[in-house]
């Protein structure tokens, strides 16, 4: 009966967000910027690999989500139209890139950790903060970039649908239900599409993992065992370990 009560409480807060943001609200939209800039941020940055374009294509979202409120009805929550909007910008500039900006060669110095620069936006600086714990070593923290960095190569190269489902569960922490919503399939192909997911990244991360797991305190994963990845920090670019 609680979670009913909540559940209903959360609907009528929600819905009284999104008529704030409808009627122009400033303080709905700081809100709305505030809950949702980072998670949007690091789902775009794992479908285009770029800062700049990622801090760019997250502009973009954010547009069009100012633009088309007067058009949002409730069928969806607010959560899951946003993400929507996010996934479906992301894959529009990842087509892009492949079509003109591939084709260029940058002049600019690669950055060590993969994460480039984009003129010192304030997005990068948040991906950068979310992928540095400040209570772990150094050792530790090179690890762990070591680690989430081979994990997001080998996640770039999954295919599709297996690599948006992936990220919006392990990554994005999105129930089922929500993943169901945003991606408009079924619970049941929710997660035949993650669990086909996880046992092809776990086939893709194993020979690493066993290459450098002592180094870096990861367990090598026997071929049977089912691996998966578990965030630790809230918000996009977040931190990964791999897990047997």
């Amino acid at each position: 009966m609680g979670d009913f009560a909540g559940a209903i409480g959360a609907r009528a807060e929600e819905a009284a967000i999104v008529a704030d943001l409808k009627a122009g609200s400033e303080e709905a939209y700081a809100w709305l910027i505030g809950e949702f800039q980072r998670p949007v941020y690091g789902l775009v940055y794992r479908m285009v690999s770029d800062p700049a374009d990622a801090a760019d294509t997250t502009q973009e979202v954010f547009l069009k989500v100012f633009r088309g409120m007067k058009n949002f009805h409730g069928e969806s929550s607010l959560k899951t139209w946003i993400y929507r909007i996010a996934l479906h910008e992301g894959a529009n500039r990842k087509r892009w890139w492949f079509r003109h900006k591939a084709q260029e060669t940058s002049i600019e110095p690669v950055e060590s950790d993969g994460l480039g620069s984009a003129d010192g936006s304030m997005q990068n600086a948040a991906m950068q903060n979310a992928l540095t714990d400040r209570s772990d070593s150094p050792f530790e923290n090179v690890a762990h970039r070591e680690v989430q960095k081979r994990v997001d190569e080998e996640l770039r190269r999954m295919p599709e649908p297996y690599r948006t489902t992936l990220i919006l569960r392990d990554l994005e922490d999105m129930s089922y239900e929500e993943i169901a919503e945003v991606l408009q399939i079924s619970l049941g192909t929710v997660k035949s599409r993650l669990t086909r997911g996880r046992q092809a990244l776990k086939q893709r991360l194993a020979p690493y993992v066993r290459a450098v797991g002592g180094e870096l305190g990861l367990g090598a994963p026997e071929e049977e065992e089912q691996m998966s990845l578990r965030s630790q920090v809230a918000g996009g670019g977040r931190r990964v370990e791999v897990m047997p």
